[in-house]
């Protein structure tokens, strides 16, 4: 389980240093609240992006993008209500939900970013 943890955690921060590299603004990581967790929340100029990153080292159990179900993304989509009304949000900003999947493959990674994913 360490493992997993520790390969997760180091996908996040890659995909944190991708994504700001990439022009978007960092707002908050790893937001938990009682429908669950978002890795990344950022702005992307007007738009506020929900951001899951699923980080794999090999292809046996499918690639990151392939293992959000459709009760995930109904979960993140939760996930991203509550931030937007416990944020006092006084209208509805542009959303988008994205996933960043990245293969970790010995030194290498490779990062497949998938905007409006949800």
């Amino acid at each position: 389980m360490e493992n997993k943890q520790s390969l997760g955690k180091s996908g996040e921060e890659f995909a944190a240093r991708y994504l700001k590299d990439s022009g978007l603004c960092i707002v908050t990581r790893n937001y938990r609240c009682p429908k669950g967790e978002m890795d990344i929340i950022a702005q992307d100029g007007e738009t506020l992006v929900f951001i899951e990153v699923r980080t794999r080292s090999s292809s046996y159990r499918g690639w990151g993008e392939e293992s959000i179900t459709p009760a995930k993304a109904n979960r993140l989509r939760a996930i991203g209500s509550y931030y937007i009304i416990q944020q006092g949000y006084r209208s509805w900003p542009n959303l988008r939900f994205d996933v960043v999947a990245i293969r970790q493959i010995g030194e290498s990674s490779e990062v497949n970013w998938i905007k409006a994913a949800l």
